[in-house]
């Protein structure tokens, strides 16, 4: 998203950091899909003249680095283990809904209760908590 705003205003990277009074390393971390501090946010919004909540809504990262991940619950870690992204986290949460209804298709349809539904929609359950609980606290950058 930066990069397109970036670009739109006809600007360099360089240009834009300047603009915005941080790094050219900082830019570029960012263009390249890292986070971004909330007063870095703070200044390339104003150069876009666009709101941090619209940035924030673009970057949909979660900042690992922060001091609210860092004392987040051990579960909530757990379940974001190789994740960063939201809509991954989202993707997981609708695979798990999908191969649990399917399951339990195919458990009705040979008349037999094996589990693997009640796992897929378990699974299903601890993402959509873990996905809150990381939206609730606006860890997402």
């Amino acid at each position: 998203m930066i990069r397109k705003l970036r670009k739109e205003k006809n600007l360099s990277q360089e240009q834009l950091s300047i603009i915005a009074g941080v790094s050219l390393r900082t830019v570029q971390r960012i263009e390249s899909g890292h986070g971004a501090s909330l007063e870095t946010l703070k200044s390339l919004a104003s150069v876009f003249e666009v709101s941090v909540d619209f940035l924030r809504g673009e970057i949909s990262l979660i900042d690992k680095k922060s001091e609210d991940w860092a004392n987040a619950p051990y579960w909530v870690k757990l379940g974001f283990w190789g994740i960063r992204e939201r809509k991954v986290a989202l993707r997981f949460e609708y695979l798990s809904i999908f191969l649990g209804i399917c399951m339990l298709l195919l458990e009705i349809y040979i008349e037999a209760w094996s589990g693997p539904s009640f796992a897929f929609f378990l699974s299903a359950y601890c993402y959509a908590i873990c996905i809150r609980w990381v939206d609730n606290r606006n860890i997402w950058m």
